[in-house]
Protein backbone atom coordinates (compact mmCIF):
# COMPACT_ATOMS: atom_id res chain seq x y z
CA UNK A 1 0.00 0.00 0.00
CA UNK A 2 1.22 3.38 -0.59
CA UNK A 3 1.30 5.54 2.85
CA UNK A 4 2.07 9.01 1.66
CA UNK A 5 1.85 12.00 4.17
CA UNK A 6 -0.24 15.03 3.84
CA UNK A 7 -1.72 17.74 5.75
CA UNK A 8 -3.98 20.67 5.19
CA UNK A 9 -1.64 22.57 6.65
CA UNK A 10 1.16 21.66 3.49
CA UNK A 11 -0.72 24.19 1.87
CA UNK A 12 -0.48 26.75 3.99
CA UNK A 13 -0.80 30.58 2.55
CA UNK A 14 2.20 32.40 2.13
CA UNK A 15 2.65 36.25 1.23
CA UNK A 16 1.84 37.28 -2.88
CA UNK A 17 4.26 35.94 -4.77
CA UNK A 18 4.30 32.83 -3.14
CA UNK A 19 1.15 31.23 -2.99
CA UNK A 20 0.72 29.17 -6.72
CA UNK A 21 3.32 26.97 -5.62
CA UNK A 22 1.79 26.01 -2.58
CA UNK A 23 -1.54 24.42 -5.06
CA UNK A 24 0.55 21.16 -5.51
CA UNK A 25 0.03 19.90 -2.21
CA UNK A 26 -4.15 19.83 -2.72
CA UNK A 27 -4.18 18.71 -5.82
CA UNK A 28 -1.54 16.13 -6.08
CA UNK A 29 -3.22 14.12 -3.64
CA UNK A 30 -6.57 15.35 -5.27
CA UNK A 31 -5.39 13.76 -8.69
CA UNK A 32 -4.16 10.49 -6.75
CA UNK A 33 -7.66 9.97 -5.39
CA UNK A 34 -9.64 10.99 -8.57
CA UNK A 35 -7.59 8.43 -10.36
CA UNK A 36 -8.38 6.06 -8.15
CA UNK A 37 -4.89 5.40 -7.75
CA UNK A 38 -5.37 6.03 -3.62
CA UNK A 39 -7.96 6.03 -1.38
CA UNK A 40 -8.37 8.20 2.27
CA UNK A 41 -6.53 5.46 3.42
CA UNK A 42 -3.35 5.79 2.21
CA UNK A 43 -3.04 8.91 3.40
CA UNK A 44 -1.87 9.64 7.08
CA UNK A 45 -1.42 13.23 9.08
CA UNK A 46 1.81 13.75 10.77
CA UNK A 47 2.17 14.71 14.04
CA UNK A 48 4.53 17.26 15.42
CA UNK A 49 7.70 16.20 15.62
CA UNK A 50 9.46 16.41 19.65
CA UNK A 51 12.17 19.23 19.98
CA UNK A 52 14.42 16.72 20.47
CA UNK A 53 14.54 15.70 17.15
CA UNK A 54 15.23 18.93 15.49
CA UNK A 55 18.18 18.95 17.63
CA UNK A 56 19.91 16.11 16.62
CA UNK A 57 20.12 18.17 13.30
CA UNK A 58 19.60 21.92 13.85
CA UNK A 59 21.78 24.21 15.99
CA UNK A 60 19.42 24.97 19.22
CA UNK A 61 20.31 28.81 18.86
CA UNK A 62 18.66 28.61 15.16
CA UNK A 63 15.84 26.51 15.98
CA UNK A 64 14.55 28.68 19.35
CA UNK A 65 14.68 31.68 16.81
CA UNK A 66 12.47 30.35 14.45
CA UNK A 67 10.04 28.70 17.11
CA UNK A 68 10.29 32.14 19.06
CA UNK A 69 9.39 34.30 15.56
CA UNK A 70 12.47 35.96 16.61
CA UNK A 71 14.85 35.38 13.41
CA UNK A 72 16.62 38.49 12.34
CA UNK A 73 14.80 40.50 9.09
CA UNK A 74 18.35 39.53 7.11
CA UNK A 75 18.04 35.49 7.91
CA UNK A 76 14.27 35.63 7.30
CA UNK A 77 14.81 37.49 3.92
CA UNK A 78 17.05 34.76 3.16
CA UNK A 79 14.96 32.38 3.63
CA UNK A 80 12.25 34.05 1.50
CA UNK A 81 9.00 34.82 3.55
CA UNK A 82 8.53 36.46 7.05
CA UNK A 83 8.08 33.53 9.63
CA UNK A 84 4.60 32.84 11.23
CA UNK A 85 3.25 30.30 14.18
CA UNK A 86 1.43 28.61 11.19
CA UNK A 87 4.61 28.44 9.14
CA UNK A 88 6.58 27.03 11.84
CA UNK A 89 4.18 24.58 12.77
CA UNK A 90 4.47 23.36 8.77
CA UNK A 91 7.98 23.10 8.87
CA UNK A 92 7.78 20.47 11.98
CA UNK A 93 4.77 18.57 10.29
CA UNK A 94 6.54 18.08 7.05
CA UNK A 95 9.51 16.58 9.21
CA UNK A 96 7.04 14.33 11.39
CA UNK A 97 6.09 13.08 7.81
CA UNK A 98 9.24 12.17 6.35
CA UNK A 99 10.13 10.21 9.78
CA UNK A 100 6.82 8.37 9.84
CA UNK A 101 7.25 7.42 5.90
CA UNK A 102 10.70 5.79 6.97
CA UNK A 103 9.03 3.18 9.09
CA UNK A 104 6.21 2.58 6.30
CA UNK A 105 9.18 1.82 4.33
CA UNK A 106 10.09 -0.86 6.33
CA UNK A 107 6.74 -3.07 5.60
CA UNK A 108 6.28 -1.37 2.34
CA UNK A 109 9.50 -0.62 0.82
CA UNK A 110 8.60 3.16 -0.24
CA UNK A 111 6.26 5.77 1.18
CA UNK A 112 6.48 9.55 0.15
CA UNK A 113 5.56 12.69 1.73
CA UNK A 114 3.70 15.07 -0.89
CA UNK A 115 5.82 18.02 0.35
CA UNK A 116 9.19 18.44 1.93
CA UNK A 117 12.87 17.62 0.14
CA UNK A 118 13.41 21.42 2.04
CA UNK A 119 17.34 20.89 1.38
CA UNK A 120 18.57 24.18 1.40
CA UNK A 121 18.44 24.19 5.62
CA UNK A 122 21.60 23.67 7.02
CA UNK A 123 22.69 23.32 10.25
CA UNK A 124 21.54 26.31 11.25
CA UNK A 125 20.55 28.53 8.77
CA UNK A 126 17.33 28.71 6.10
CA UNK A 127 17.13 29.32 2.52
CA UNK A 128 15.31 29.15 -0.60
CA UNK A 129 12.03 28.98 0.97
CA UNK A 130 13.40 25.69 3.30
CA UNK A 131 13.34 26.09 7.38
CA UNK A 132 14.11 22.90 8.32
CA UNK A 133 15.88 19.84 6.32
CA UNK A 134 12.97 17.46 6.36
CA UNK A 135 15.54 14.33 5.00
CA UNK A 136 18.21 15.12 7.12
CA UNK A 137 16.34 15.10 10.02
CA UNK A 138 14.97 12.04 9.29
CA UNK A 139 18.26 10.60 8.47
CA UNK A 140 19.78 11.43 11.87
CA UNK A 141 16.31 9.86 13.80
CA UNK A 142 17.50 7.04 11.91
CA UNK A 143 20.91 6.51 12.95
CA UNK A 144 20.15 8.14 16.29
CA UNK A 145 17.93 4.77 16.91
CA UNK A 146 19.84 2.41 15.21
CA UNK A 147 17.24 1.87 12.42
CA UNK A 148 19.97 2.74 9.61
CA UNK A 149 23.74 2.13 9.40
CA UNK A 150 24.22 3.62 5.66
CA UNK A 151 22.28 5.86 4.29
CA UNK A 152 21.96 7.87 1.12
CA UNK A 153 20.47 10.74 -0.06
CA UNK A 154 19.28 10.97 -3.73
CA UNK A 155 18.53 14.84 -4.24
CA UNK A 156 17.73 15.10 -8.43
CA UNK A 157 16.25 18.46 -7.50
CA UNK A 158 17.35 21.32 -10.11
CA UNK A 159 18.98 22.97 -7.25
CA UNK A 160 21.92 21.53 -5.24
CA UNK A 161 21.13 20.04 -1.64
CA UNK A 162 23.68 22.88 -0.35
CA UNK A 163 22.02 22.43 3.31
CA UNK A 164 21.88 17.97 3.33
CA UNK A 165 25.40 18.74 1.99
CA UNK A 166 27.02 20.92 4.89
CA UNK A 167 25.11 18.97 7.61
CA UNK A 168 26.55 15.47 6.21
CA UNK A 169 29.70 17.08 5.90
CA UNK A 170 31.59 15.15 8.63
CA UNK A 171 29.02 12.15 8.45
CA UNK A 172 30.43 9.27 6.92
CA UNK A 173 27.42 7.12 7.69
CA UNK A 174 25.40 9.70 5.19
CA UNK A 175 26.69 9.53 1.41
CA UNK A 176 24.57 13.14 0.06
CA UNK A 177 24.37 12.79 -3.90
CA UNK A 178 23.64 15.59 -5.80
CA UNK A 179 22.32 16.15 -9.48
CA UNK A 180 21.64 19.64 -9.83
CA UNK A 181 22.10 22.81 -12.31
CA UNK A 182 25.55 23.93 -12.64
CA UNK A 183 24.12 27.95 -12.78
CA UNK A 184 21.33 27.21 -10.91
CA UNK A 185 20.80 28.34 -7.21
CA UNK A 186 22.45 27.92 -4.68
CA UNK A 187 25.18 30.05 -6.44
CA UNK A 188 27.36 29.43 -3.52
CA UNK A 189 27.60 25.54 -3.53
CA UNK A 190 28.66 23.01 -0.65
CA UNK A 191 30.28 19.81 -1.12
CA UNK A 192 28.42 16.52 -1.51
CA UNK A 193 29.78 13.13 -1.33
CA UNK A 194 29.49 13.38 -4.96
CA UNK A 195 27.98 16.20 -6.90
CA UNK A 196 27.00 15.81 -10.80
CA UNK A 197 26.46 19.68 -11.99
CA UNK A 198 24.47 20.14 -15.06
CA UNK A 199 24.77 22.48 -18.56
CA UNK A 200 21.89 24.68 -19.20
CA UNK A 201 19.61 23.15 -21.82
CA UNK A 202 20.84 19.45 -20.73
CA UNK A 203 18.13 16.87 -22.27
CA UNK A 204 16.50 13.41 -21.46
CA UNK A 205 19.11 11.12 -22.79
CA UNK A 206 22.35 13.23 -21.77
CA UNK A 207 20.85 13.51 -18.36
CA UNK A 208 19.84 9.97 -18.05
CA UNK A 209 23.02 8.93 -19.20
CA UNK A 210 24.24 10.43 -16.32
CA UNK A 211 21.84 8.98 -13.54
CA UNK A 212 22.56 5.54 -14.88
CA UNK A 213 25.75 5.74 -14.81
CA UNK A 214 26.38 7.35 -11.50
CA UNK A 215 23.46 5.77 -9.10
CA UNK A 216 24.50 2.02 -9.64
CA UNK A 217 27.96 2.73 -8.54
CA UNK A 218 27.03 4.56 -5.56
CA UNK A 219 24.79 2.17 -4.06
CA UNK A 220 27.66 -0.83 -4.64
CA UNK A 221 30.02 1.42 -3.24
CA UNK A 222 28.55 2.43 -0.47
CA UNK A 223 25.44 -0.45 0.04
CA UNK A 224 22.94 1.70 1.90
CA UNK A 225 20.56 0.07 3.94
CA UNK A 226 17.82 3.07 3.92
CA UNK A 227 17.53 5.68 0.67
CA UNK A 228 15.82 9.30 0.44
CA UNK A 229 14.77 10.85 -2.71
CA UNK A 230 14.22 13.48 -3.53
CA UNK A 231 12.22 13.57 -6.75
CA UNK A 232 11.94 17.86 -7.12
CA UNK A 233 10.12 18.42 -11.08
CA UNK A 234 11.94 21.49 -11.62
CA UNK A 235 13.94 19.67 -14.18
CA UNK A 236 11.43 19.83 -16.83
CA UNK A 237 11.71 21.95 -19.68
CA UNK A 238 9.42 23.97 -18.69
CA UNK A 239 10.17 25.11 -15.38
CA UNK A 240 10.52 28.97 -15.09
CA UNK A 241 13.49 28.43 -12.91
CA UNK A 242 15.42 24.96 -13.50
CA UNK A 243 17.30 25.77 -17.02
CA UNK A 244 16.82 22.13 -18.20
CA UNK A 245 15.45 20.70 -20.80
CA UNK A 246 13.68 17.06 -19.46
CA UNK A 247 10.59 16.21 -20.81
CA UNK A 248 7.51 14.79 -18.59
CA UNK A 249 8.66 11.15 -20.25
CA UNK A 250 12.64 11.98 -19.34
CA UNK A 251 11.34 12.89 -15.49
CA UNK A 252 9.40 10.09 -15.38
CA UNK A 253 12.62 7.64 -16.43
CA UNK A 254 14.74 9.00 -13.90
CA UNK A 255 11.85 7.92 -11.20
CA UNK A 256 11.62 4.46 -12.50
CA UNK A 257 15.47 4.31 -11.98
CA UNK A 258 15.69 5.12 -8.40
CA UNK A 259 12.63 2.87 -7.59
CA UNK A 260 14.23 0.40 -9.99
CA UNK A 261 17.52 0.25 -8.10
CA UNK A 262 15.87 0.36 -4.22
CA UNK A 263 14.05 -2.26 -5.22
CA UNK A 264 17.05 -4.55 -6.98
CA UNK A 265 19.07 -4.19 -4.19
CA UNK A 266 16.22 -4.49 -1.56
CA UNK A 267 16.74 -0.90 -0.24
CA UNK A 268 13.56 1.17 1.48
CA UNK A 269 13.34 4.09 0.26
CA UNK A 270 11.44 7.60 1.30
CA UNK A 271 10.61 10.34 -0.97
CA UNK A 272 10.01 13.56 -0.67
CA UNK A 273 8.58 16.00 -3.62
CA UNK A 274 10.59 18.98 -3.59
CA UNK A 275 10.63 21.81 -6.30
CA UNK A 276 8.43 22.33 -9.32
CA UNK A 277 7.88 26.23 -10.23
CA UNK A 278 6.18 25.86 -14.21
CA UNK A 279 4.04 28.48 -15.33
CA UNK A 280 0.84 25.89 -15.61
CA UNK A 281 -0.12 24.34 -12.95
CA UNK A 282 -0.81 21.19 -14.52
CA UNK A 283 2.82 20.47 -15.96
CA UNK A 284 3.74 20.12 -12.31
CA UNK A 285 1.17 18.16 -10.75
CA UNK A 286 1.54 15.85 -13.52
CA UNK A 287 5.02 15.52 -12.99
CA UNK A 288 4.80 15.24 -9.30
CA UNK A 289 1.80 12.78 -9.52
CA UNK A 290 3.95 10.42 -12.05
CA UNK A 291 5.93 9.65 -9.50
CA UNK A 292 3.46 7.82 -7.50
CA UNK A 293 2.48 6.10 -10.59
CA UNK A 294 5.94 4.59 -11.40
CA UNK A 295 6.09 3.75 -7.48
CA UNK A 296 2.60 2.48 -7.41
CA UNK A 297 3.33 0.05 -10.35
CA UNK A 298 7.08 -1.25 -9.15
CA UNK A 299 5.91 -1.39 -5.92
CA UNK A 300 2.32 -2.91 -5.54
Amino acid sequence: MLKIAYDPIYAHPLPEGHRFPMLKYELIPAQLLHEGLIKEENLFSPGLLDEEVILWTHDTAYWQQLRDLTLPPREQRRIGFPLSAQLIEREIRIGKGTIDGCYYTFDHGVAFNVAGGTHHAGTNWGEGFCLLNDQAMAANYLLNNKLASSILIIDLDVHQGNGTAQIFENEPRVFTFSMHGANNFPFRKERSDLDISLTDGITDNEYLELLYDALPKIINQQKPDFIFYLSGVDVLQSDKLGKLALSREGCKQRDQFVFEQCIKHKIPVQVSMGGGYSPQIRDIVEAHCNTFRVANQLYF
